[in-house]
């Protein structure tokens, strides 16, 4: 069958598991369209050391078997596959027996890297994950061979090293069968606090803005952290962060249970990881500690995604600074997709933007809730891709699930949902389930911004951009003046930087295009106006520009 265009496959044939990934190149981003993982077990070290000469006959079964599959997977869709091995193969002296098996039976070249170009790949995977491309980024990744520390900035690595610290490489070090046995655990901290003190005072040296974690081991200790917590488990771990002392207390509750059986009674221990996750948490920790680690957020890309960049970078040049504004792009690409008229939600998305800065000293919040606003104003018609009906809780529905988001936490994701849920129909209120799940702070964000959403909506109603610009005053001055005075929920950039003038009436002037009259579109604005009204505590009206104020909405 022919391949479909613009589709690539990559696959990582890890120590622990193979991960495969389908993704559709659409510009230069990509669009997932098929995972696969299989825990396999291909790494095994010897008993008398920590070293993995030989990769075991059953093992390699496993490994081609589960490599036919995923290359079945990925023909439906392409025939460009791409299959790297890390550190279990690369240290295998009987590599050749699995590298020939996959070339005649699977008919793909592995491709044995480096420790160094592994590294590089995870930051370029990492790159595409998280919205930190401009900052000198820190990532540790710990397989179950291997332990990757790469730092880089705009896609260059700056400083990287591949550390012999894997999960399933430790664990037969330290705690064979996943048992921990008195003195096993502070051995294993030596160990590792040892292997890597050199480069880490290095590192500090350097220094980093942003330090992120990937790949399986990290990601159950994030679980593991979130099923601690209050509050619902995140739908997304991407852009998720945990402070290093949530890390230690999960190390503490690992250790506490001496045998695999009694951890996998732990809420967010995935049962296949339960042997080995105290090697590689132990990893985690000191490598946390010896870097000086504080917050550590997660990316739910890895090696594979790297690869798959590479891939395209191959075979069409380019440089990586599309990735710079990595959640803007994905928002909208979201809208491009799933909107029939996105310069609609472009027009809002500026007038929304415009009532946001004219108000800033009403309600007090920073550039973090101005892009919330400006990406729930975007995407707040995408629910019409599934029907007209109730199109603003379809929308609440896609935003939520889509896998398009890229670089945005869990919360972050929510906020979006129920910026754009609340742009029409009735207001946040406490009977619905999402918004009364938020707490008091974010609650009051989803009034104020769908506030200010619905406005700007008003103002577009013929979908015509007659209204060109917004000006706020209160009573007499402008909206942007004014004592201001500590009080309310804000972010966190600038709490409380709210105007103190007794909840004078605000006047949101419509300026029209030239020889345009928009009559319905501040009607339209107006008859909207009453949720703003509430979330700042003082009247609201909408007028043209030059006319006569008419009585505001209490």
């Amino acid at each position: 069958m022919a391949a479909l265009p613009d589709v690539l496959a990559a696959v990582d044939l890890g120590t622990n598991s193979i991960h495969l990934v389908v993704a559709r190149v659409e510009g230069s981003r990509f669009e997932v369209i098929e995972r696969e993982r299989e825990m396999v077990r291909l790494g095994t070290p010897s008993a008398s050391d920590d070293e993995m000469r030989r990769l075991d006959a059953a093992a390699v079964d496993r490994a081609v078997d589960a490599l036919k599959r995923f290359r079945q997977l990925a023909s439906v869709s392409t025939d460009r596959l791409r299959i790297v091995a890390t550190s279990a193969v690369r240290e295998a002296e009987n590599r050749g027996e699995l590298l020939a098996r996959v070339r005649d039976e699977v008919g793909v070249e592995v491709e044995v890297i480096s420790g160094f170009e592994e590294a590089r790949l995870i930051h370029l995977g990492v790159l595409q994950a998280l919205p930190v491309f401009d900052d000198r980024l820190l990532v540790v990744d710990i397989g179950g061979g291997s332990t990757e520390v790469v730092v880089g900035r705009r896609g260059d690595v700056l400083t990287s090293r591949s550390f012999k610290l894997g999960a399933i490489r430790l664990t037969q070090r330290f705690f064979p069968g996943g048992e921990v046995v008195k003195g096993s655990v502070k051995a294993c901290r030596s160990f590792v606090r040892s292997t890597i003190a050199t480069f880490a005072r290095g590192v500090r040296a350097t220094g980093w803005d942003v330090a992120a974690g990937s790949s399986g081991t990290i990601g159950s200790v994030f679980e593991m952290a979130a099923a601690r917590r209050d509050g619902p488990r995140p739908r997304t771990f991407n852009n998720f962060a945990i402070g290093r002392d949530e890390v230690e207390a999960v190390v503490r509750e690992l250790v506490a249970r001496r045998t695999p059986e009694e951890r996998r009674e732990l809420s967010g221990l995935d049962d296949r990881r339960a042997d080995i996750i105290v090697a590689g948490a132990l990893i985690l920790e000191q490598v946390l500690a010896e870097l000086g680690i504080e917050e550590l957020r997660f990316s739910d890309y890895a090696l594979r995604e790297g690869v798959l960049l590479d891939t395209w970078r191959r075979t069409h040049g380019g440089s990586l600074h599309h990735l710079s504004d990595l959640r803007r792009r994905s928002v909208e690409h979201l809208l491009e997709l799933m909107d029939e008229d996105p310069a609609h939600a472009r027009h809002v998305a500026r007038l929304a933007l415009r009532l946001f800065d004219e108000t800033a000293a009403l309600h007090g919040l920073g550039d973090d809730s101005r892009e919330l606003l400006e990406a729930g104003a975007l995407l707040c018609n995408v629910g019409l891709f599934v029907s007209h009906s109730g199109h603003h809780k379809h929308s609440y529905y896609v935003i939520r699930n889509s896998e398009h988001l890229a670089g945005f936490t869990d919360r972050e994701v929510e906020l979006i949902a129920q910026v754009a849920r609340y742009h029409r129909k009735s207001p946040p209120a406490k009977r619905h389930d999402a918004f009364a799940a938020l707490p008091p702070e974010d609650q009051r964000r989803v009034q104020l911004l769908s506030g200010l959403l619905r406005i700007a909506v008003g103002l577009d109603r013929n979908h015509a951009g007659r209204v060109v610009d917004v000006r706020c005053t209160v009573g007499d001055r402008p909206a942007g003046e004014g004592s201001v005075t500590g009080g309310g929920a804000g972010d966190a950039a600038d709490q409380g930087r709210r105007v103190d003038d007794g909840g004078a009436p605000l006047l949101i002037e419509a300026v029209p295009r030239d020889g345009d009259a928009p009559d319905l579109e501040v009607f339209s604005a107006r008859q909207r106006s009453e949720p703003l009204a509430d979330a700042l505590g003082r009247p609201v009206t909408v007028e043209a520009a030059g006319a006569t104020p008419a009585a505001a909405v209490q």
